[in-house]
């Protein structure tokens, strides 16, 4: 899987210009200029790939957060080793808030005022309020992996993130959203079966 992302990371920045491709296994200006023609195609593929792994995601995470009852957003598990944890609602404002901060970031928009320090708007508090937070965050993920090969999208770092200034690519922060949405699923599917409730996408 690691190989898989870093040879799609070589591809656009190759094919964006940003490593020039003659530097790639020792070719000669021709063959690199035969093998910059393709890149386009390799962009796209990239792209398709990382699109069906992100309807994965957002289908298993907003159904988790639409099973949970209402009266349930406020729980929180208090019993081990818990003191202090997000209640389910957190969770799904901060999961949320940070697709928006890392979308933004890779379509070289200025952070989401509203986003806070990773927890969300204050006035979005009700459960129809949160889902519709959370499936407009995942929309704006979209955009930006859309994004991903447009050479006239720019790109910012994100305060958030461990990738900074050059090293930071659009496929890269697009990919590191959904791996923090999936951390986070993780945790609501633990919150929904401490009330009872099989996860959707868990359900035969």
């Amino acid at each position: 899987m690691k190989i898989k992302i870093i040879s799609g990371l070589l591809a656009l920045l190759v094919f964006a210009g940003r490593i020039p491709a003659s530097s790639q296994s020792g070719q000669s200006p021709a063959q690199a200029d035969r093998k910059s023609a393709a890149m386009p195609l390799e962009a796209q593929r990239e792209k398709q790939a990382l699109r069906t792994l992100f309807a994965l995601v957002q289908t298993n995470i907003v159904s988790a957060a639409e099973a949970m009852p209402a009266d349930k957003y406020g729980f929180a598990p208090t019993d081990g080793e818990f003191k202090g944890v997000r209640t389910f609602a957190q969770q799904v404002k901060h999961l949320a808030a940070t697709n928006n901060i890392l979308a933004a970031a890779a379509l070289g928009e200025e952070p989401p005022a509203d986003a806070g320090d990773e927890v969300g708007p204050e006035t979005v508090r009700t459960k129809a309020e949160i889902l519709d937070y959370l499936n407009a965050s995942f929309t704006h993920l979209g955009a930006a992996l859309d994004a991903i090969g447009e050479s006239q999208v720019t790109l910012k770092s994100s305060p958030i993130s461990p990738l900074k200034a050059a090293s930071a690519t659009r496929i890269a922060l697009v990919t590191e959203a959904l791996i923090h949405s999936y951390d986070h699923y993780g945790q609501m599917v633990e919150y929904l079966r401490m009330n009872g409730i099989v996860p959707p996408a868990s359900r035969s």
